[in-house]
């Protein structure tokens, strides 16, 4: 299959996931799997249908354990689908050879939550930022050290060859993330996968970077796929937002629509755990009872029914469907009401 340029002037989706599944078999000893008969399996994600348009920051939020890295790492192929499409740029994934697959990740790239960890300790900052731009322009050699330094002044890490010969334990943790950040954009991607790119920074940075990010997605035009447990996060970059539940996807608008106009009970639920900077403010939403079940045997029908303070008796046993209950607003839920029914 020919890799061509991306040919974003004649389609409007760089991303779509389609009914997209992924199972996850649960490791037993063999004495456990003869008497139990059957392999169980961690339902991390469970038909979920996403499209994301180019040049647009899309943001998966939800507690964790709901499923949000599982879907990015699905979105660009670094795990395999138990079943459903991962179309990247009208190309789907699965249809790839790895050599394919191996050349389209220079249009694909991760920005990794912990930086310390996703660095390798025995590389130099220049050597990790460079390694993108020996696996994929290995005819520029001769630049490479150029380009380095070049996104090194673009992520604000100044002077750039102060920063060239350092190791990772040698800087700070934003200029960790810098570096995280210089690495990702040195190949020239069209989708950067933002897997919480600064819940690892101090508060006083996070701000910091998520303005960079904004300036070099313009920059770059870039499209993210924005995963956060933080809603108050994502409300500084994503256009729009999917809220996920236990491997479901429960509600998905604009991040204008889902911050004003909450449809779904567990949306409302997290908007009210945001902090505000208010000590008279006092939540109106009752907290979600309980923990997130077990995914290995999540609740049949809604799986949000034990938590929900609306449930009703056959939430159950009938799953809703995500439904578009106001134009450009879907949720998944049959008892929930807009703001022109009446309760």
């Amino acid at each position: 299959m020919k890799l061509g340029a991306n040919q974003s002037s004649g389609q409007e989706y760089l991303i779509r996931l389609e009914n997209i599944k992924k199972y996850f078999p649960v490791q037993k000893s063999i004495i456990d799997q003869v008497f139990a008969g059957k392999i169980n399996y961690v339902k991390a994600v469970d038909n979920v249908s996403i499209n994301i348009k180019h040049g647009e920051a899309f943001g998966l939020a939800g507690e964790s354990g709901s499923g949000k890295t599982t879907i990015g790492r699905l979105a660009i192929g670094l795990e395999k689908l138990t079943s459903g499409k991962a179309i990247f740029d009208n190309i789907d994934l699965q249809d790839l050879s790895p050599e394919e697959l191996r050349k389209m990740r220079r249009r694909m790239q991760v920005i990794f939550q912990d930086p310390m960890a996703s660095l390798n300790p025995r590389m130099t900052l220049g050597q990790a930022v460079q390694q993108g731009l020996i696996i994929h322009y290995p005819e520029k050699a001769d630049q490479h050290r150029d380009m380095v330094l070049s996104m090194f002044e673009k992520v604000g890490l100044t002077p750039p060859n102060f920063f060239y010969n350092k190791f990772p334990h040698q800087i700070s943790g934003g200029q960790r993330q810098r570096i995280v950040i210089a690495r990702a954009l040195i190949t020239k991607p069209d989708l950067i996968l933002a897997d919480e790119p600064v819940s690892m920074a101090d508060v006083s940075l996070r701000s910091l970077l998520l303005d960079l990010m904004m300036q070099l997605k313009k920059e770059f035009d870039l499209t993210y796929l924005f995963i956060t447990h933080d809603l108050a996060t994502a409300k500084y970059i994503c256009d729009r937002i999917g809220i996920l539940y236990l491997g479901k996807l429960m509600e998905v608008s604009t991040l204008k629509a889902v911050y004003e106009t909450p449809l779904h009970p567990y949306t409302k639920a997290l908007l009210a755990a945001v902090p505000v900077p208010d000590p008279k403010k006092r939540r109106t939403e009752p907290m979600p009872e309980g923990e997130i079940p077990n995914p290995i045997d999540p609740p049949s029908g809604c799986r949000f029914h034990p938590r929900c303070p609306i449930t009703q008796p056959d939430c159950s046993h009938i799953e809703p469907e995500l439904r578009e209950l106001i134009p450009g607003h879907f949720v998944a839920c049959r008892y929930t009401k807009t703001p022109s029914q009446p309760v």
